[in-house]
C-alpha cells in the first residue's frame, strides 16, 4: 500500500510542477519570424504553445516609422491570435504581442518580417 501511495505522490507533484510553469509562448507565426516575403500578406497570424484568454491578448503590428499598419482588434481562437493588415507597401514591419494564457501566467515579444526583395 506504501508504494502506490508514494507513486501517487511523486506523479501528483510532477503534475503541479509542470502545470505551475507553464506559459503561452511562441510557436511560431505567418509569416515567418525574421522572414522576407515576396508578397505583403493579408494578415499575421501568431501560433502559441497554450490557449491564451482573448479579452487580455493583444496584437500590434506597425512600419519602420512606427506607424501602425494593423487593422484594429485581433481575432483570438485557442491557441491563435491573428490581426488584419492594410496593404503594405515594400518594407520591414515589427510584430508586437502580448497574451495572457489561460493559466494567467502573461508573456510578450515582438520579431520583424520583411516585404519585397
Amino acid at each position: 500500500m506504501r508504494i502506490p501511495t508514494l507513486a501517487m505522490t511523486a506523479l501528483l507533484a510532477l503534475a503541479a510542477a509542470s502545470t505551475a510553469h507553464a506559459h503561452a509562448f511562441l510557436d511560431h507565426a505567418e509569416p515567418r519570424v525574421g522572414s522576407t516575403t515576396p508578397t505583403a500578406p493579408k494578415e499575421v497570424v501568431l501560433f502559441f504553445s497554450q490557449n491564451i484568454e482573448p479579452a487580455f491578448s493583444e496584437v500590434e503590428v506597425s512600419d519602420a516609422k512606427g506607424a501602425r499598419v494593423d487593422q484594429g482588434k485581433p481575432n483570438v481562437s485557442a491557441t491563435t491570435m491573428r490581426i488584419g493588415l492594410k496593404p503594405l507597401p515594400p518594407g520591414t514591419y515589427r510584430v508586437r504581442w502580448h497574451v495572457l494564457s489561460v493559466d494567467t501566467h502573461s508573456t510578450e515579444g515582438n520579431f520583424t518580417f520583411q516585404v519585397g526583395k
